[in-house]
């Protein structure tokens, strides 16, 4: 036990900064890939339900997307945004649109009618029907897929350090290149750690919110 704590203490004093930097550069590509998902895949996935005509082949198109390997992807976008981080962020923010539209679209078909209606009946305007009615039903799937995009996105990231866009995934390669072990335990297990606490703080965020909602609905049956 010793002998592990300072095999660790010295692995950490001679990685310890470069571990922790390379989190802040991994952490930030997710997010913004993240949160550009959020802002376009859940709009999008809401209009769909309106025109479901072209929900079909829009999914189709995205589920198209995602299956381009990464490294193809990431190298497309090099032409147009050259290397660094924005082309990261850009391929991220792609393979992270579908579970998010898949799940937005799926979510808000399956608001029953009868809610609808009665939005309808009460005058709500069809944004305000989504707004408060079926945005607040739908949100447990939409959050689902929110989830499973958080974990992709993270573990995808690491493939961003092949157009110089930093991140845990640098550790990692420069480990597999130079023959050096203890540098691709460095970024590969700091990001199975993001991963899982990630998928962690999600879920407890999601029993939280039906937990919530289940306690508001109990109310007011009481009511």
């Amino acid at each position: 036990m010793a002998e592990f704590s300072a095999k660790f203490q010295a692995f950490m004093g001679e990685y310890g900064d470069e571990i922790l930097s390379k989190t802040g550069e991994h952490l930030y590509i997710s997010f913004f890939a993240l949160l550009l998902g959020i802002i376009v895949a859940v709009p999008l996935g809401i209009i769909l339900t309106r025109h479901s005509k072209i929900a079909g082949p829009v999914i189709n198109i995205v589920s198209a997307l995602q299956t381009i390997p990464s490294l193809a992807l990431l190298t497309l976008m090099i032409p147009i945004f050259g290397v660094g981080r924005t082309p990261a962020i850009v391929a991220l923010f792609i393979y992270s649109l579908l579970p998010i539209l898949r799940n937005t679209y799926i979510g808000m078909s399956q608001v029953s009618d009868d809610y609808t209606d009665v939005a309808k009946g009460m005058g709500m305007t069809n944004w305000q029907s989504i707004r408060s009615v079926e945005l607040p039903l739908a949100f447990p799937t939409i959050m689902a897929g929110i989830h499973l995009s958080a974990v992709y996105v993270i573990s995808w990231a690491t493939l961003a350090s092949f157009i110089g866009a930093g991140g845990l995934g640098d550790l990692i390669f420069s480990g597999l290149y130079n023959y050096q072990p203890a540098l691709i335990f460095a970024g590969t297990i700091p990001v199975i750690l993001l991963a899982l606490l990630v998928d962690m703080l999600l879920t407890k965020f999601q029993e939280k919110i039906t937990a919530f909602r289940y306690q508001k609905r109990k109310g007011e049956l009481r009511l």
